[in-house]
């Protein structure tokens, strides 16, 4: 069944208002998934603030060409699905990661971050990244690592100068008694 022209207008306003809102959007090639894993897949995506939408090409191209997007072509061969980041970029990378492994059948295409595209490689990489939590722990003890080694020089001065104060002390209660 056709889609109207006012359908398919509809359609590509809605996806460049998701491309708008999206941290980043990763392209998969879904065919041969089933409509209950697509289901199933889309659940677990909305679970980490993540729209899955199975998109016609011409559709996305026009999207992202009203979003001030770069289309990239590679990314366009054959059936494409994208999935749009509206939080973190890391854990939809890694849900559809796992997805993917557990299928068997999903294959990640790449993606845009911002206005960079991804390759799959990258979107791999963003899938294997800790998660923010651990990050701004590792950032946080980096932070306080020359902070509490500075704190160690500086204490290791006063000492040695209390030191040399003390035993000029003694040393003028010797000469002095």
């Amino acid at each position: 069944m056709a889609i109207t022209k006012e359908r398919k207008e509809e359609l590509v306003a809605q996806y460049a208002d998701l491309l708008s809102r999206s941290q980043a959007v990763i392209f998969t090639d879904y065919r041969g998934l089933t409509t209950a894993q697509i289901s199933s897949l889309r659940n677990k995506l909305r679970e980490v603030d993540s729209r899955y939408h199975v998109i016609k090409n011409r559709l996305l191209r026009l999207a992202l060409q009203n979003a001030g997007q770069p289309v990239p072509e590679e990314l366009m061969d054959g059936p494409v699905a994208a999935s749009f980041c509206l939080g973190e970029v890391p854990p939809v990378a890694k849900a559809l990661a796992d997805f993917a492994k557990e299928s068997k059948i999903l294959t990640i295409k790449g993606g845009l971050l911002g206005s960079s595209v991804m390759s799959a490689a990258d979107v791999e990489a963003l899938a294997n990244l800790p998660s923010r939590e651990v990050l701004l722990a590792q950032v946080l003890a980096g932070m306080q690592a020359p902070i509490s080694g500075l704190v160690t020089v500086l204490g290791g001065t006063i000492r040695g100068l209390l030191n040399v104060l003390n035993a000029r002390v003694e040393q003028l209660e010797g000469s002095g008694a």
